[in-house]
């Protein structure tokens, strides 16, 4: 085989994943789209999305900023040199991390050092079968952590909140998967999909359920049964009112696929793999002898564009909005309340887990005082200049940041954070006794986000790694929702509390 040219179609299937959202995943947000009350906090979110879908394709830069962990699953045929195949998919990967299609993202474990080209021990994820085909099937799934954080395993028998008992059968596992929706709310990009594995053991199990990413949202399952599940739990989820972004709305789950397998008797495991709305899975069959792609997967079908979002984007209607210029006073803060509209113009400074961490017990690079920090981890690549350049730039989620958050934010004088999926009761007590908001941006909107960035003009702490540093950005026309106030109101525990009311109207055993 020629290697040469496998490298380079390993090259375009990482390009293609990372910047290119599959038909399937378009059709299932376009039915969202067109479901949705106009005028609402979950429209205007999937406006954003539908936009951000268009640049990442017209720009070829990554979807959603966090590219997560590469993981490929590739079938040879007998005879096929699989170690030749790993060392070429660790090439085409350092090569798509330098062209800032993949952030850096592989760290170690025991010193939190970033290796800088996405490689380090077990990473990428590589996992190999033979099979009987004259050709190689590769399959990759860029899963974020927002998502992967909201992936969950059960054990039955068990109890569950609002759902009450869940026991060893299709009726339990049915509840088991009704409360993975509930526990994800917004944290993990909603709406989003999930890939459900039945049995095995905790490791299988998970590996069963993240397989199912890789079936088409189209698809029915051939078990009558778990079709039966897949449809059910698609309707009922979507009447639980987390909605996209976790803002409330009509769509919360875009799609289920069900997996099963045996398992010993002593052991019963539900194990749910969640996936965001940037639902980054491609595969690609590629002649063994050549190495040249022969088909692309996932291409059946309407391809939605989304060129209308794009173009309609500036000539809709927009609700008023406050804008918002740091430093910001505690007078101006205790002016906004939940549901307000912001856009921020001037400067504001990215700050995620290592950088909390660091200002817990040293002082801050820079004044932070009525600033605003933003929960992101953005893509960074330099110009022919040298000069640092923002490729994708949406929020992380900020409930990592919640034993942090409060204390950062009285310390330094910071009077909002941003980010996406909420925060909890610590720093909503500290926003109301410090005077300061929590902003919601619209997750995995790495392109939209970045059009907005129209300077990098500093950059502090890089020994963290780029996607930990303190960029200093210069931002105009920064849109974001207040979802968290100085007056004790949180959008996002408002929701949980209503969702987990109609999660309960689901206990009754229907299987």
């Amino acid at each position: 085989m020629n290697l040469n040219t496998l490298e380079q179609s390993i090259y375009n299937l990482v390009t293609e994943t990372s910047t290119n959202l599959p038909k399937d995943v378009r059709r299932a947000i376009k039915k969202a789209k067109d479901a949705e009350n106009a005028g609402t906090r979950a429209a205007m979110s999937l406006d954003t999305i539908a936009n951000n879908i268009f640049m990442a394709d017209d720009n070829v830069s990554p979807i959603c900023q966090d590219t997560g962990l590469p993981t490929f699953k590739i079938k040879t045929p007998v005879g096929v040199n699989q170690l030749e195949i790993k060392e070429v998919i660790k090439q085409a990967i350092v090569r798509a991390t330098k062209d800032a299609k993949l952030r850096p993202n592989s760290v170690d474990s025991l010193t939190g050092k970033n290796s800088g080209d996405n490689l380090g021990a077990g990473v990428p994820v590589m996992k190999f079968e033979q099979w009987e085909n004259d050709y190689i099937e590769i399959k990759l799934i860029l899963k974020g952590g927002g998502c992967e954080n909201k992936n969950i395993q059960y054990s039955l028998p068990c109890e569950l909140e609002g759902l009450g008992r869940a026991g060893r059968d299709l009726d339990g596992i049915r509840k088991c998967i009704l409360h993975s929706v509930y526990q994800a709310q917004g944290q993990g990009c909603s709406a989003g999909f999930i890939g459900v594995g039945i049995g095995g053991d905790r490791s299988s199990g998970y590996d069963l359920a993240k397989e199912q990413l890789f079936r088409n949202v189209d698809d029915i399952n051939p078990n009558s049964d778990l079709a039966k599940l897949e449809d059910y739990i698609l309707e009922k989820a979507n009447t639980l009112g987390i909605g996209t972004m976790g803002f409330g709305g009509e769509a919360t789950l875009l799609g289920c696929k069900i997996g099963v397998m045996n398992r010993i008797p002593a052991s019963f495991y539900v194990s749910v793999a969640y996936n965001c709305w940037a639902y980054r899975r491609m595969a690609v069959d590629i002649d063994a002898t050549t190495g040249e792609i022969k088909n692309w997967h996932y291409q059946e079908g309407e391809k939605i564009a989304f060129e209308d979002a794009a173009q309609n984007a500036d000539k809709e209607d927009k609700k008023e909005v406050i804008e918002l210029r740091a430093p910001i006073t505690e007078e101006q803060i205790r002016s906004l309340h939940v549901g307000d509209v912001v856009k921020i113009t001037g400067r504001m400074y990215t700050g995620r887990d290592a950088i909390h961490h660091h200002l817990m017990s040293h002082d801050a690079p820079v004044d932070l005082n009525g600033q605003i920090v933003y929960h992101c981890g953005p893509v960074m690549a330099k110009d022919e200049n040298d000069n640092w350049t923002v490729k994708a730039a949406g929020p992380t989620t900020s409930i990592r940041e919640e034993p942090y958050q409060g204390d950062i934010m009285k310390k330094f004088g910071i009077r909002a954070v941003m980010g996406k999926g909420g925060m909890g009761p610590k720093t909503l007590k500290a926003l109301e006794e410090h005077g300061g908001v929590y902003l919601n941006a619209i997750g995995g909107a790495a392109q939209y986000y970045a059009d907005c960035i129209k300077s990098v003009d500093g950059v502090d702490l890089m020994e963290f790694g780029i996607p930990e540093a303190m960029w200093h950005l210069g931002v105009e026309d920064f849109t974001a929702v207040v979802t968290m106030d100085s007056h004790g109101n949180s959008l996002h525990a408002d929701v949980q509390k209503s969702s987990l009311e109609k999660l309960a109207e689901h206990a009754e055993r229907v299987f």
